[in-house]
């Protein structure tokens, strides 16, 4: 928490200065909680961890991942763990709408799984959008309508008759669960949805992901089988042998959700070597535009771990306790379980220490404000618009990681009591020993960019008194 409390008179009405004004002797700056440098931010023991991915057949998911099939794809690092976490969603709908126990609350576990497959879907598209040709698709519209019979997975549109007849043909998957959804009595109004939801947001890709969408502009479809591997995927959605005698049905429900939430991990891990990369080589504009969507990317993964919410208090509590997951000291937290997740906080940190560079400036050994002037006089005289979006939005990705681990704070007391969060919400005060609240807490990430939009209010403070 931080009170910042400035003197009136330390700029000047008439113009802009050239220097950032001292604060005044009144200034007070109270920290009352100490800064968690990165380094200080570290998985939990390697036991839990490995516990935590062998548990998830994540070292088996992640070949899958990183298993390079399409060389001159870009874009396939990302989408391929984006579409296996959208894969991993229409299992999770098969699994809710197949629950027996008559206390499941299906009505909202549809709702939520439909409003989070429309948010994946959402980015999906936005790394489509600026997709080259380099991806693999399927064109067969260029036949004329005229199928294989391996093309049986096709359906072809005849809008009009006659020899100049438009033929539109739209290449289904044949092994994704959301066609098969589609012809299920229970599911097939949300499938149809879902459906319509790609078919909306793919409309400024070049292609789109032929999973039964209806395709009116009659675009190339996606080698979707070739690239997301449904039926090795679906090869994984159960738990490891030994495990497999835990008779709990909400097990199911606790496995897909983190599946889920480490396909989205790893997808933010190779967006964030790419605004590495972007910013090293000036490529602003690029850089800009993937930390909005880190952003959503972190907005996401809270959503996903709000699926706990829905889960049975007393089935959860359970399979906790059968699951064995607890943790091993009072200043752990249960997600640090995920390796990934604590280098992606990380690196979403990391991202301040290339604000000199964006601004071309060197930072003053002394502790000079030049970084702090220099973003006042870029915001002030707007002379670079890319740099300025750039900036937005690395203080984005600041506000959603801190959004992240606060909700995670909370969503622990609700699913598993205040003791299982290392504290009481309601007190303002904060365990020094607590490392979700310091994350949260702690100072902003820029400070020089905190600085330079807290004098730049203030100039416009008096500017606007004086007229």
């Amino acid at each position: 928490m931080v009170n910042l409390d400035c003197k009136t008179n330390i700029v000047s009405t008439d113009n802009m200065p050239s220097r950032s004004p001292r604060p005044s002797s009144s200034t007070k700056l109270s920290v009352l909680v100490p800064p968690l440098h990165v380094q200080d931010l570290s998985p939990a023991s390697d036991t839990a961890c490995t516990a935590y991915e062998h548990y998830l057949r994540l070292p088996e998911i992640r070949d899958l991942w990183n298993k390079q099939e399409f060389p001159e794809w870009e874009n396939e690092a990302v989408l391929k763990p984006a579409l296996h976490a959208l894969e991993f969603t229409f299992r999770f709908v098969s699994i809710v709408l197949s629950d027996p126990r008559p206390y499941a609350n299906r009505r909202e576990w549809m709702r939520r799984l439909e409003s989070l497959t429309t948010s994946q879907i959402e980015l999906i598209s936005l790394f489509c959008e600026e997709d080259t040709c380099t991806a693999p698709i399927v064109n067969i519209g260029e036949s004329g309508g005229v199928l294989t019979r391996e093309g049986s997975s096709a359906e072809v549109w005849k809008l009009s008759e006659g020899e100049d007849a438009t033929v539109l043909v739209s290449q289904i998957s044949e092994e994704s669960l959301l066609p098969r959804l589609a012809t299920w009595r229970k599911s097939e109004n949300l499938a149809q949805k879902i459906q319509y939801t790609i078919e909306c947001n793919m409309m400024r890709c070049p292609y789109t992901l032929g999973l039964g969408e209806p395709n009116l502009s009659g675009k190339p479809s996606l080698n979707y089988d070739a690239v997301c591997k449904p039926s090795n995927l679906h090869s994984l959605t159960k738990t490891p042998p030994d495990q497999s005698n835990v008779n709990n049905y909400e097990n199911r429900s606790l496995f897909t959700t983190h599946q889920i939430l480490e396909s989205w991990i790893h997808v933010a891990q190779k967006l964030l070597n790419r605004i590495e990369s972007d910013i090293n080589s000036n490529g602003f504009a690029t850089a800009s535009n993937n930390c909005y969507i880190l952003e959503q990317i972190w907005k996401l993964l809270a959503k996903i771990e709000d699926l706990h919410l829905l889960m049975d208090p007393d089935d959860f509590l359970r399979l906790k306790n059968q699951l064995d997951i607890k943790t091993t000291c009072e200043t752990d937290s249960l997600c640090f379980r995920s390796r990934s997740l604590t280098e992606i906080t990380k690196l979403s940190k990391n991202l301040r220490h290339k604000v000199p560079y964006i601004l071309d400036v060197e930072v003053d050994p002394m502790g000079g404000p030049i970084v702090q002037e220099t973003a006042l006089k870029l915001y002030r005289k707007k002379n670079n618009g890319v740099k300025i979006h750039l900036l937005q939005g690395l203080q984005a990705v600041e506000a959603a990681v801190k959004k992240f681990y606060y909700s995670y704070k909370q969503l622990l007391v609700v699913v598993m009591g205040s003791l299982e969060a290392k504290g009481n919400l309601a007190s303002v005060t904060v365990d020094l020993n607590d490392s979700l609240g310091r994350i949260f807490l702690e100072p902003t990430y820029y400070p020089s960019l905190d600085g330079a939009k807290t004098f730049l209010g203030d100039y416009w403070s008096h500017e606007g008194r004086g007229r």
